[in-house]
């Protein structure tokens, strides 16, 4: 009897009289089943074994064509080593900073191997900067909340491909994570487990997640393949930098209210004995708020404690000297919470752009920023991922939090080489003698 494979709802079935070491019995159907990304492990295993057979998974792979297209750009050398890499191995992940050119790696990957190609990518702004850079192939699909519409090259959110993913898994044969830090979330890792794809290439700035599910990326994408940090190419490939770190005092009656509720957080956290060695440990405590009332106003008085070191008045005093400063340059402003980045907009009459900001106002800020029409913004989490950023060649965090990847990707909106631009500066403001000063150091600990 000749075995046959079939796609199943995210899974493989295999038919016939053979045992796969890498799919359990179903006893419903009579036959093995495995999750869709062990499909290329089965085939090869089946051909080492001499065991004839009929592949039916691919029966709905969407035909693509030969993309013979010539690029406007050149690969730069770290660029061509990537490619090189992946092509060896067929699947793995880039780490390579923001503004270093991830996106064209994956341009010429996709060139190269020409075969059905999904994107998934965290946000729809993303999925249309993709949308456009991918056009050189001709017509890109996309499946999202708002089109359901597949195509050999078709772009898609984390969200949309997990909801669709038994949809989606027997479609394509090459499937690209940008910012790959997002799959091995446990829903997001269904979008891998349930795809047939053999090629699978994961591009990020800072792969290391603080629940440590990075370590599911061999399983899922393949493990790291090739990594630069943005030191090994400032100065060539990306501006030279220099970070400044200036210690802002809390007034007297900041740091009256902040000691207040620190000391109320910190008592709790004494009278449970809990040890802040990782993660783990706060999300002990946020786990708690469920059912004990205690916990639940200790995380509120730590926010407190916290929004009270993020926007003391002193901080807005040194901004206004770094504005002074470097007038005429291009200036970023980051910060972590909504009202502060409204609160400076309106001080400062500096354009700013939050999740709240509809997309065609986003995109004239940015243009106007690009032109030079504006010469600072300001805004919350929003531009940290992805979103193209034109030049820019301050950069000032006024607060966020200890992600080593938030600081990289900040410090990225600032290292793209510019005409005329010698050296990009990135000032952190930290008020002194509050958590911020160890928040500080934890976020800047790989670079």
């Amino acid at each position: 009897m000749k075995v046959e494979l079939y796609y199943d709802k995210g899974t493989v079935l295999i038919k016939g009289r053979v045992h796969i070491p890498m799919a359990k019995w179903d006893e419903r159907v009579k036959a093995y089943r495995a999750l869709a990304y062990k499909y290329k492990d089965i085939v090869e295993f089946l051909k080492s074994e001499g065991v004839d057979f009929e592949d039916h998974v691919i029966d709905n792979i969407i035909p693509s064509p030969i993309y013979d297209v010539e690029f406007d750009f050149e690969l730069r050398d770290y660029q061509r080593e990537a490619v090189k890499k992946f092509m060896r191995v067929g699947r793995g992940i880039i780490v390579l900073p923001t503004g270093a050119g991830k996106t064209i790696v994956a341009l010429e990957i996709i060139r190269r191997l020409s075969v059905s190609t999904l994107v998934v990518v965290p946000t729809l702004a993303l999925l249309e900067q993709w949308k456009e850079r991918l056009s050189i192939f001709g017509e890109i699909g996309e499946f999202s909340g708002r089109k359901k519409e597949l195509k050999p090259i078709t772009v898609t959110t984390y969200d949309s491909a997990y909801i669709n993913a038994e949809l989606l898994g027997d479609k394509f044969l090459f499937l690209v994570f940008d910012e790959c830090h997002h799959l091995p979330s446990e829903a997001y890792r269904n979008i891998a487990q349930m795809s047939i794809a053999p090629y699978r290439l994961g591009l990020t700035a800072f792969p290391e997640r603080a629940d440590n599910l990075h370590e599911l990326f061999p399983e899922l994408i393949g493990g790291i393949i090739y990594e630069k940090r943005p030191s090994e190419l400032v100065g060539k490939y990306l501006a030279n930098y220099e970070v400044v770190r200036i210690h802002v005092p809390l007034t007297r009656e900041e740091r009256e209210e902040y000691r207040k509720y620190y000391e109320r957080f910190k008592r709790y956290v004494e009278k449970r004995g809990i040890q802040f060695t990782s993660l783990k440990d706060f999300q002990r405590i946020v786990l708690s708020t469920a059912n004990d009332n205690e916990a639940f106003k200790a995380l509120r008085a730590l926010e407190q404690a916290r929004k009270i070191a993020f926007n003391s008045t002193k901080k807005l005093e040194k901004l206004r000297e770094i504005l002074e400063r470097h007038r005429g340059e291009k200036i970023i402003i980051f910060t972590r919470h909504n009202d502060l980045v409204y609160l400076i907009s309106r001080k400062f009459l500096i354009p700013a752009i939050t999740h709240k900001t509809y997309k065609a106002e986003r995109s004239e800020i940015l243009r106007k920023f690009r032109k030079g029409a504006y010469k600072a913004i300001v805004s919350s989490q929003v531009l940290d991922e992805g979103i193209d950023v034109p030049d820019a060649s301050v950069g000032v965090i006024i607060s966020g939090t200890g992600s080593s990847r938030e600081f990289i990707q900040r410090l990225g909106r600032i290292l793209r080489p510019a005409p005329g631009k010698e050296k990009a500066i990135l000032y952190e403001l930290i008020s002194s003698g509050t958590s911020e000063v160890r928040i500080s150091k934890r976020r800047r600990s790989s670079i």
